[in-house]
């Protein structure tokens, strides 16, 4: 038969190749493989050490389909895949072909992980609040309202105006009237996701320091009953900021804040759109009701003195006091890395914080809020042992997922998170190891901050294939395909600010310089990635719009209402449309096509449906041959390109690429980006539509099976020990 093909080899952890994708416990599940047509002897699935052999049970265009079947139990199982040929023996797992024989990178079935199907491939928009648009000024912060890290909070007049180095205790007034108002426009972009930064109750703009997890902050609502007086010019004493205990303590405007949150998920829901919100759960924050540092909540008689005030609180075992003789007003409490509006929360000291996190958990997902899932702040942090964290994600998972099966649970995490990734705790991840990171370095060298620019890494397709085939085996398929694929977020630069090259912060650099030297081409090349790539595409706020700007908090400037980008906004939104009448960009296989220095092209296929994104990323123009039929595309089809960029803009203007021998030839110009696609008319006969290809065989089996009754572990017909 001559050598194995390595390029026609193909399996993965989706729903063509894995039946069903994702599996129960007494569950059958069918293995696919795809080899060359009539190249190869034998195929083989290996667990542990056990090895079974696998059928060939169709063929189709250039390949050949082999089968076989599992039984799921109660433990995941891994799994990966031998193939001969004469004496050639080759591995595949999820590196894709090795040499070696290796369980490491199995593929893995694990009983009773799924992730909800609305969240894979979804796309998403981030919005920081504060920051988006208001609408309803009577709610926003005041100048003098209280005082907050030794100076009182300022509401900004500008809305254009830049932020500041020290931006934390500024606020614009942007809220959740301001997203009702611009629905409209978010759906007619196409999203299908809002997650917000937090909205609970808090005194900074980012509210990572909550300070009631039970309510919604009224500066982002309504404020019922207002009154109270501004601090005096120079005070800080938050005892004396009676206008803002009034607007936040008040459990008047605290319960109609929450009925504004209701009414808010509801319209949202009406769109068709989900909601997330972002949990804090690591730490609180030092005006929190629990510890009190500010004492807002001293006087007041509905509420618990907080441990920070006194050694007899209900909540004293909730923080880390670290001098135990020091009440009333007790400073010596653990911050989260030694922050001290940041304290961190003692789980492992008290069984009462415990379960009232794990309320919120569910609170908030169930009725009559029912958001669609959370966001979690810094979670691998949380607690004092890793031990204690995978102890208490695993419980939260299961009290939100009972309360509403349908929500998801997305972690903030930075390197491998594969511990937290095993279908009990996280579904997914903002996937900083596969997407942010690799494709800001591939196409501008520059580090995710702006903090570094590596020439060196600029176009370097070794680094980006090396990155993206060590760390994507970290997660299972159902976390791969609702990963949060950003280029920007708050905590980060702006992509098209990395653009420019410019190292630095705003404090040293200024605002003005993150707008200097930028390139949209480049930009619109990362667009047209995020769009097509693997996984739940997700837009922070004002990235549409060309808003620039360095790292935090310099990346959370306003978004740009009357000064957008127009035409950047329809490029997102154009490829918006082309990711919804293209399935397979939000559930297909995926497989490199062209990799070569600054030149990248990569294919989504999904029953007889074809996508090739086809990137230039240089300075000079190319005439490139991609080979399309390792994606399956038949020959002598026409691929149509839907959009093109380039660096005078984008057209939608389309062309036709004939595949000959498996191949289409497509001139880029200079940093530009094209989306091609082909789908077939009838795609039942696919390999993952066309039941008549693999049932048949698939029922034979189950009748022998059934007649000869259970063997083994696996209880595998063909089965064979590994020697």
């Amino acid at each position: 038969m001559g050598k194995i093909n390595r390029e026609a080899l193909y399996t993965d952890e989706s729903s063509v190749y894995r039946i069903p994708f994702e599996a129960n416990t007494g569950d059958r599940v069918t293995l696919r493989f795809r080899t060359a047509k009539d190249n190869v002897d034998k195929v083989f699935v290996i667990s542990g050490d056990q090895r079974w052999a696998m059928k060939k049970v169709c063929s189709r265009g250039r390949f050949d389909y082999y089968e076989t079947y599992v039984d799921v139990e109660t433990e995941t199982i891994h799994y990966f895949f031998e193939v001969r040929s004469g004496e050639e023996r080759l591995f595949y797992n999820k590196k894709k072909v090795t040499d070696d024989l290796q369980s490491d990178y199995s593929f893995g079935i694990v009983p009773g992980f799924s992730t909800p199907d609305w969240a894979k491939g979804a796309v998403m928009y981030q919005i920081y609040v504060d920051r988006f648009c208001n609408g309803d000024p009577s709610n926003d912060v005041l100048t003098g309202e209280y005082s907050y890290i030794d100076e009182q909070v300022e509401h900004i007049d500008d809305w254009n105006q830049y932020p500041k180095a020290m931006d934390v205790r500024c606020f614009y007034g942007g809220d959740l009237q301001g997203i009702l108002d611009k629905l409209d426009y978010l759906q007619d972009l196409g999203i299908e996701v809002i997650y917000m930064n937090p909205i609970f109750v808090s005194p900074s703009n980012h509210k990572y320091d909550c300070q009631d997890y039970d309510y919604i902050d009224p500066h982002f609502t309504v404020i019922k009953n207002d009154g109270g007086e501004l601090l005096p010019p120079g005070e800080l004493n938050n005892q004396k900021a009676t206008k803002y205990i009034r607007r936040v303590v008040s459990k008047e405007n605290l319960e109609a804040s929450n009925q504004f949150f209701i009414h808010f998920v509801e319209e949202v829901h009406k769109r068709g759109m989900r909601v997330l919100l972002d949990g804090v759960f690591n730490h609180c924050g030092s005006f929190n009701k629990w510890l009190d540092r500010e004492r807002l909540y001293e006087g007041d008689g509905d509420y618990e003195k907080g441990a920070y005030v006194s050694d007899k609180s209900p909540y004293r075992d909730f923080f880390k006091f670290n001098n135990i003789h020091e009440w009333p007003y007790n400073e010596y409490y653990d911050g989260w890395w030694g922050h001290k509006t940041l304290p961190k929360l003692y789980y492992e000291n008290s069984r009462e914080l415990y379960d009232y996190i794990m309320g919120i958990g569910r609170k908030w997902v169930s009725p009559p809020y029912n958001v669609d899932g959370w966001r979690l702040d810094v979670a691998a942090d949380l607690g004092f042992s890793e031990e204690f964290n995978h102890k208490f994600w695993k419980d939260f998972r299961r009290n939100v997922k009972e309360a509403n099966p349908e929500a998801v649970i997305f972690a903030e995490h930075y390197g491998n998170a594969a511990a937290w990734l095993r279908g009990d705790e996280w579904d997914s991840v903002m996937n900083y190891d596969t997407f942010m990171e690799p494709v800001t370095w591939y196409l501008t060298g520059m580090e995710k901050h702006s903090d570094a620019y590596n020439p060196a890494l600029l176009n370097n397709m070794e680094v980006f294939l090396e990155t993206l085939e060590n760390k994507a085996p970290a997660f299972y398929g159902q976390s791969f395909l609702v990963a949060m694929n950003q280029l920007s977020n708050h905590d980060h630069s702006r992509f098209l600010t990395r653009t420019n090259h410019k190292v630095g912060r705003v404090g040293e650099l200024g605002s003005e310089a993150a707008e200097e030297g930028v390139s949209k081409a480049v930009f619109r090349e990362a667009i047209a990635i995020m769009l097509t790539w693997q996984g739940a595409p997700t837009i922070y706020y004002g990235d549409e719009a060309g808003v620039c700007g360095f790292t935090d908090p310099d990346s959370r400037r306003t978004y740009p209402w009357g000064h957008e980008d127009k035409e950047l906004i329809r490029y997102h939104k154009e490829l918006i449309r082309i990711r919804r009448e293209n399935p397979a960009c939000r559930w297909g296989c995926a497989q490199g096509l062209y990799t070569e220095g600054g030149y990248l092209s990569y294919g989504r296929f999904l029953d007889g449906n074809y996508v090739v994104t086809v990137v230039n990323n240089t300075e000079e123009g190319k005439k490139m041959e991609i080979p399309v039929w390792i994606i399956e595309v038949p020959d002598k089809v026409l691929m149509r390109r839907h959009i093109l960029s380039t660096e005078d803009g984008f057209t939608l203007e389309e062309a036709n690429y004939l595949v000959s021998e498996g191949k289409i030839e497509i001139y880029m110009l200079p940093h530009s980006a094209a989306v091609l696609s082909y789908t077939e008319e009838k795609m039942s006969e696919t390999p993952a539509k066309s039941e008549n290809m693999f049932s048949k065989f698939r029922g034979r089996k189950r009748d022998r099976r059934k007649a000869e009754g259970p063997k083994g572990p696996y209880r595998q017909p063909y089965r064979r020990n590994y020697s």
